[in-house]
């Protein structure tokens, strides 16, 4: 004979986890309080930020001194993921390197040097360049960096010197200008007035240290950064100048 089957009494809905003994130093669920957010995919982000720190290690190091593992201890990332995102140490570097121009020439391209008359253009060119390097040391120390490498890994790079080409013809561009109106005198080159504007504004920070110790002056006070930019305009204005 066929025997009724029995269905179990009705019993409140609870997970077979909730009757499962605790591991030793998992926290518990305390009412009321949400679980934290799981951390969000975003490579765009992790790649910024290790950019960053890798930046001011590199500066600070140099590409033989600065540890991936120091970087990645900074930015909670790891190693692994630093090298599946940039290759390796010298990948990094390079890209550091490709960043930090990068941000120079884009914020140097909205000057609107096109839309002022040759010399004001000049003087606000000089002054960027002069405020950058300053207010931006550690590029100028990569810069520094990488001429102890002979330049090895900008060579390497199409981006670096893909965004220095047009540094180069907004200055040809004010020049002829300049000449063209009776302002600048002719024969002069581009790239030279480049050279002489980088030489002046990077010396002021390269050397700030060793300069201000062997002459006992003191390079970092707002009234000898004031004067130091104005000498260093009026510089560049007069080199050019028509006479």
């Amino acid at each position: 004979m066929n025997e009724t089957v029995h269905s179990a009494p009705d019993r409140p809905a609870a997970s077979a986890a909730a009757h499962r003994p605790a591991r030793p130093g998992a926290r518990r669920a305390q009412p009321g309080v949400a679980p934290p957010a799981p951390r969000t995919n975003d490579p765009a982000r992790t790649m910024a930020g290790i950019l960053d720190v890798a930046t001011a290690e590199f500066a600070e190091k140099g590409l033989s001194g600065a540890r991936i593992d120091e970087i990645a201890a900074a930015t909670r990332t790891s190693k692994r993921m630093i090298y599946y995102y940039f290759g390796s140490k010298e990948g990094l570097y390079l890209a550091v390197l490709e960043e930090a121009y990068r941000r120079m020439r884009g914020i140097e391209a909205q000057l609107n040097l096109d839309d002022l008359p040759p010399e004001e253009a000049l003087r606000r060119l000089v002054g960027f360049t002069f405020d950058h390097h300053f207010g931006n040391q550690a590029y100028i120390r990569l810069v520094m960096s990488e001429n102890m490498e002979r330049g090895r890994y900008l060579a390497q790079s199409k981006v670096i010197q893909e965004v220095n080409v047009p540094a180069i013809g907004a200055i040809d561009k004010l020049y002829a200008r300049g000449v063209a109106q009776g302002i600048f005198r002719a024969g002069l080159e581009a790239i030279d007035i480049h050279a002489s504007i980088s030489a002046l504004t990077f010396f002021n920070v390269s050397n700030q240290h060793t300069f201000g110790l062997i002459f006992k002056t003191d390079t970092h006070s707002q009234p000898a950064l004031a004067a130091r930019r104005a000498s260093i305009i009026e510089t560049l204005v007069r080199f050019v100048r028509a006479p």
